[in-house]
C-alpha cells in the first residue's frame, strides 16, 4: 500500500510541476500581446481559485472521522463560526486583515510543501533535511513575491485598492529578501543533493517572477498547493485508503477530491449571497469576495491540517 501512496504523491508532484512550468511559459506571450490587461488574469484567477477550493473541505472528515453526529454538528458549527468571524474581520479591516492573511498563508503553504516532501521521503526510507529553511522559502516565495513585483500594484487595485500599501513602503527590501531566501534554500538543498526540492524552489521562483501576480498566485493555489494537499488527504481519507489498498492510486486521489466538491458549490453560492447582502457589485468585486471567503476558510483549515503537518514533519524513516 505504501508503494501505491508513493506513486500517487510522485505523480501529483510531477503534475503540479508541469502546471507551474506551463503557466510560466504561457504567461510570457500573454503578457507581451496583452500588456496591462487584467481581464484575462481575473478570469484565470477565478477558475484556478475555484479548482483549489475543494481541497480544504475534507479536513473535518480526516481530522475527526469518528465523531458522533451531534459532536460533528457542533464541530462544523464552530468551523463555520470561525470562518464567519474571519469574513467579518476581513471586510471590516481590509488592509490589516490582508497583511495577517499574507503571513498566515505563507506559513501554511510552506508547512504544506515541507510535509508533502516528508511524506515522499518517509516512503522511500529517507528524510527531508533542512525542513525549516525549505518550509519558509516554499511558503514565502509564491505568496510574497507576486505581491511585490512589477504589476502587483495594478493587480491589487483590481482586487481591492485598499490593499496596495500592504508592504508599508518595504516592497524592495521584502522582494530582495525573499528572493535571497529562496536562492539560499536552493543552494543548501543542492549541497545536500536534494534535487527534487531544488526543482520545486526554482519553479516557484520562476513563476512568481515571470507570471502576472494574479495568475502566479492562482496557479500556485489551484495547481500546486491544492493538488498536493489533496494527495496528502488521500493518505488519511478512508475511502481513498481503500482505493490505495486495491492498488488504485488515481482512484484514491479522486475520492478525496470529489468529497470536497459540494464545498465548491456552497462557497460559490455563499460568495454570491454575501455580495448581494453587503451591496457589492459582483461584476467588479467577485474576485475580492471569493478571496475573502477563501482566506477566512484558511484559518480553521490551517488549524486542522497542523496535526497532519506536524506528524509528517517529525516522522522518521
Amino acid at each position: 500500500m505504501q508503494q501505491v501512496e508513493l506513486r500517487l504523491l510522485v505523480q501529483l508532484r510531477t503534475i503540479s510541476r508541469y502546471i507551474i512550468l506551463g503557466g510560466t511559459f504561457i504567461s510570457i506571450p500573454l503578457a507581451v500581446f496583452f500588456p496591462g490587461q487584467l481581464e484575462w488574469q481575473i478570469v484565470m484567477a477565478l477558475l484556478a481559485l475555484s479548482i483549489g477550493i475543494p481541497h480544504g473541505a475534507v479536513d473535518h472528515l480526516v481530522s475527526v472521522p469518528k465523531m458522533q453526529l451531534w459532536r460533528m454538528a457542533g464541530f462544523i458549527a464552530g468551523y463555520l463560526a470561525v470562518t464567519g468571524l474571519g469574513i467579518w474581520f476581513l471586510l471590516q479591516n481590509n488592509l490589516l486583515g490582508f497583511q495577517l492573511i499574507v503571513l498566515v498563508s505563507a506559513i501554511h503553504f510552506g508547512l504544506g510543501d515541507a510535509s508533502f516532501g516528508s511524506e515522499i521521503a518517509s516512503r522511500r526510507n529517507a528524510e527531508l533535511r533542512n525542513r525549516a529553511l525549505y518550509a519558509v522559502a516554499m511558503g514565502f516565495t509564491p505568496v510574497f513575491i507576486p505581491l511585490l513585483v512589477q504589476g502587483s500594484t495594478e493587480a491589487l487595485a483590481a482586487v481591492n485598492p485598499v490593499l496596495i500599501p500592504w508592504a508599508g513602503g518595504l516592497e524592495t527590501s521584502l522582494l530582495v529578501g525573499v528572493i535571497a531566501l529562496n536562492l539560499v534554500a536552493m543552494l543548501v538543498m543542492a549541497l545536500r543533493r536534494s534535487w527534487p526540492e531544488v526543482i520545486d524552489l526554482g519553479l516557484l521562483l520562476a513563476l512568481s517572477l515571470i507570471a502576472p501576480p494574479l495568475v502566479a498566485f492562482a496557479l500556485y493555489f489551484g495547481g500546486w498547493h491544492a493538488l498536493r494537499h489533496t494527495g496528502r488527504l488521500a493518505l488519511e481519507f478512508e475511502s481513498s485508503r481503500q482505493q490505495s489498498a486495491a492498488g488504485n492510486s488515481s482512484g484514491a486521489f479522486w475520492k478525496a477530491f470529489n468529497a470536497g466538491l459540494p464545498a465548491l458549490a456552497l462557497v460559490l453560492v455563499f460568495t454570491v449571497v454575501l455580495g448581494v447582502m453587503t451591496g457589492f457589485d459582483l461584476g467588479t468585486a467577485a474576485l475580492w469576495l471569493l478571496l475573502v471567503v477563501i482566506w477566512a476558510l484558511t484559518i480553521p483549515h490551517m488549524a486542522l491540517t497542523a496535526r497532519l503537518d506536524f506528524r509528517a514533519l517529525v516522522s522518521k524513516p
